[in-house]
């Protein structure tokens, strides 16, 4: 065995007494990639979760041959249901994304291959957290990369999460949330029968913290004649120690399933802990035999950064159950198999030379004709004006997974347009800075001051700067590009997340264009900070 393998190994043999031993007020220190952002891979065997920084909530992940392919989340965020590519579950590539329709937001999806073609069963719910109007739906390809098949509407109102599975029969299921299920058709496009109920699930102790009880985000997997549910309860935000990762086993998918003597496998015990609200876990096999969860959690004191992804290792035990060996993933962990892709992640600047919109963007809950506010040419994208405020105009979002960083724009108004840069939380809630070109008008708690800009008739050039770092937000503007004016006001945005606005969303560097003209923005530039 040579020097590196014995240290992954004994790193292997650490890693809990090491998780539980570190210091709980101590933040983790990574390494840096592409525009400084952090990344998971430390060069040196080990790995420091996220793996995925950022709104990466409800991670789906399949293992195709010696690839990953995963999905996730996207809510109102479209281009939506995002495709990451892997070869190691550590270092991502961005591939594409699978719908453009908006159907409404969308909720935890499953990724699966079957008889050769992918598939993503999600459930989408159009007015709200809480509205009643949703479904879920099914987009399959031949090829990962897409073209993506229309939203096919399988319904099923009542409930959400499904998660693909094929019986012993040969046929295939969906599991839904509340411990139901129902058999597919063959081509896995429609229903068949009525839903059953086949699992009551496991309940936590009242004295614990948690949001509510929330039985959700089944996903199955088949091992040793076994079926293994992976099911989250707890609620997804609330209190930092609610959400967490419970398991059930079945040797038939239509059961009884027996849940596991260590239940919950996963959870956040004490607000201290560096990553809070764990859970909504998929089982996954690294190329050596390794076997893994990947979920989501909130950083601490970080909710605006939306839930991140997660890996935590496992170790199968000789009744047949398993235990997470991550402990509270604060601390470096080694690598799991597999080749690096590199670099990882995605460069979040644009200099709009693409003709496209770029992969790194997404409308915020956009119309069915959105995109035909857009138009490129020489290294300018111009995005025609749409109601009053970025409220009401669909902003242009990217996600941030870094604790500090700053992004600024170039922004030429046309008269009567009003364009700016903000951190967008949903349309009741963001911060920055707007401009009719001559003056300019502050966004904070959603709110405007002054409460409405009037209409420029000249227009203007100028180059906006928003620094975001650690919660505390300023602005900076200039009207040549090197000589910045600090803006008067700087904000505090800790408050701008799921459990003051609802929604399950994250605080994203965003730009927007309203009024009656275009804004023509040049040269984002996105860098993280220290």
């Amino acid at each position: 065995m040579g020097i590196k393998s014995f240290f992954v190994a004994a790193l292997w043999l650490l890693a809990p007494a090491i998780a539980h031993a570190g210091d709980a007020a101590a933040v983790p220190v990574w390494k840096r990639g592409v525009e400084h952002q952090r990344q998971a891979d430390l060069g040196d065997g080990t790995f420091l979760n996220p793996v995925l920084a950022g709104d990466r909530p409800d991670p789906s992940v399949l293992k195709d041959g010696d690839d990953y392919y995963l999905t996730l989340s996207s809510f109102t965020a479209y281009p939506g249901l995002p495709l990451w590519h892997s070869r190691d579950l550590i270092n991502w590539r961005p591939v594409g994304h699978a719908i453009t329709k908006n159907v409404g937001s969308i909720w935890a999806p499953d990724l699966v291959k079957h008889k050769g073609r992918y598939y993503i069963y999600f459930p989408a719910r159009v007015g709200g957290t809480e509205s009643p109007r949703r479904s879920n739906f099914v987009v399959w390809a031949d090829d990962i990369r897409g073209p993506w098949s229309e939203p096919v509407d399988i319904g099923l109102p009542g409930h959400i999460d499904p998660g693909h599975a094929v019986g012993e029969d040969g046929k295939r299921y969906l599991f839904l949330s509340a411990g139901d299920y129902v058999q597919l058709a063959d081509d896995g496009l429609s229903t068949v029968g009525e839903v059953k109920h086949v699992y009551d699930g496991w309940r936590y102790p009242e004295s614990w913290d948690v949001e509510g009880y929330a039985q959700e985000g089944p996903k199955i997997t088949f091992r040793n004649g076994w079926y293994y549910m992976i099911t989250a309860v707890g609620g997804t935000a609330g209190p930092p120690t609610g959400h967490m990762v419970i398991v059930a086993r079945s040797r038939s998918i239509h059961g009884p399933w027996q849940n596991a003597p260590n239940n919950p496998v996963v959870r956040t015990t004490s607000r201290d802990q560096y990553w809070w609200s764990r859970g909504h876990a998929t089982l996954v096999e690294d190329a050596g035999g390794q076997w893994w969860m990947i979920y989501h959690g909130y950083e601490r004191n970080f909710w605006t950064l939306g839930r991140q992804a997660l890996l935590d290792p496992i170790a199968w035990t000789d009744d047949g159950w398993f235990v997470a060996k991550g402990g509270d993933l604060s601390q470096p962990l080694p690598k799991p198999a597999g080749k690096a892709l590199s670099p990882h992640g995605m460069a979040l600047s644009d200099d709009f030379r693409g003709g496209r919109l770029g992969p790194q963007w997404a409308f915020y809950d956009p119309a069915p004709d959105e995109t035909a506010r857009l138009s490129f040419g020489d290294g300018v994208m111009s995005l025609q004006g749409k109601g009053t405020s970025p409220r009401d105009s669909s902003p242009l979002g990217i996600i941030a997974g870094d604790l500090a960083y700053q992004f600024e724009v170039e922004m030429e108004v046309e008269p009567g347009a009003q364009g700016g840069a903000v951190l967008f939380y949903n349309d009741r809630l963001y911060a920055g800075v707007g401009s009719n070109g001559e003056q300019f008008v502050m966004h904070r708690y959603g709110l405007e001051r002054p409460g409405k800009l009037a209409p420029s008739a000249k227009g203007g050039k100028l180059w906006l700067r928003v620094k975001h770092d650690r919660h505390i937000v300023t602005i900076h503007t200039s009207t040549d590009g090197s000589t910045w004016t600090k803006y008067p006001v700087q904000m505090e945005v800790s408050g701008y997340h799921h459990n003051v606005a609802g929604g399950f969303l994250a605080l994203k560097p965003s730009l927007y264009a309203a009024g009656q003209g275009k804004v023509h923005f040049r040269n984002f530039r996105y860098r993280a900070l220290d």
